[in-house]
């Protein structure tokens, strides 16, 4: 298939990128704005869309984190992929919801490797009406 390869390098590579996810998601439940912060990519090119916003750089992107309210609880994370284009980047989507709301959150990364170790370069955050599918 063209852009997803199946060698041993970009297989690792999703691995190790869905253990960070499963880090930044446990993060993200559970508050902790320091990891949130630190997994994205410390850069002024770095940019998050999230559902009414939208941060471009790390200090940015670090303030609007810090401002904001903890989650509802009982997130829920369905359809999870985690895709590989090499050894360096690695794509993932996945959808979230809520008890109680019919709205399905849409939630995507870029995760590259960089010098420090993986970052997220590039997420976008939606959500739609729950129309049967997520």
């Amino acid at each position: 298939m063209i852009g997803v390869p199946a060698d041993a390098a970009a297989l690792a590579a999703e691995v190790e990128v869905r253990a960070e996810f499963e880090r930044y998601e446990a993060a993200l439940v559970a508050g902790d704005v320091e990891t949130m912060t630190s997994q994205f990519w410390a850069s002024p090119d770095v940019v998050r869309f999230g559902l009414a916003d939208m941060q471009v750089g790390a200090d940015e992107l670090a303030a609007w984190r810090k401002a904001q309210p903890p989650l509802p609880a009982g997130r829920r994370l369905t359809d999870t992929r985690v895709t590989a284009f090499g050894p360096d980047v690695v794509v993932v989507t996945t959808c979230f919801g809520y008890p109680g709301r019919v709205e399905i959150g849409r939630q995507s990364q870029v995760w590259a490797r960089l010098d420090e170790g993986w970052r997220i370069v590039s997420a976008h955050v939606s959500e739609v009406p729950d129309h049967g599918t997520a």
